[in-house]
């Protein structure tokens, strides 16, 4: 494994205060069901920077972002939007936060890597909707 890789483990994240609180209570309800993705999105809303929806950042991955990612261990990119379990849809590339991609990928920011239990992934751009705390642009560069 590389330094960048190993450096990268567990970079500070940042969410929106109300979507933290909403997390937590879905990683709390669905633990029996799918206890390690919920541990994992607990522990990330737990170690989140919370602020408001109106003063998180643009390139920040929030709920229903649409996310670029690079994944480092098939090296494939993908385009996807980060939404509630009731909203998935695989084929629309619309994947939970229930998932362990979706978990890995919240409070992101554009530029920054996490090594998530299994792989490695890097947030190539963000772009938000009024669902995901603010309307913006095309993707931020890397």
């Amino acid at each position: 494994m590389s330094k960048t890789r190993k450096a990268a483990g567990q970079p500070p994240i940042d969410m929106i205060d109300s979507e933290a609180e909403q997390l937590a209570g879905l990683a709390l309800s669905v633990a029996r069901r799918f206890p390690a993705v919920s541990a994992l999105l607990l522990r990330e809303t737990e170690r989140a920077r919370l602020h408001s929806a109106a003063s998180i950042s643009p390139d920040t991955v929030t709920m229903g972002a649409t996310v670029e990612f690079l994944d480092d261990s098939n090296g494939t990119k993908r385009t996807v939007t980060l939404v509630y379990p009731s909203e998935a849809d695989i084929a629309q590339g619309r994947i939970s936060i229930l998932t362990p991609v979706g978990a890995a990928l919240i409070g992101l920011r554009t530029g920054q890597s996490i090594l998530w239990p299994d792989r490695f992934l890097t947030v190539l751009g963000v772009r938000r909707t009024a669902s995901g705390g603010s309307a913006e642009p095309a993707f931020a560069p890397a």
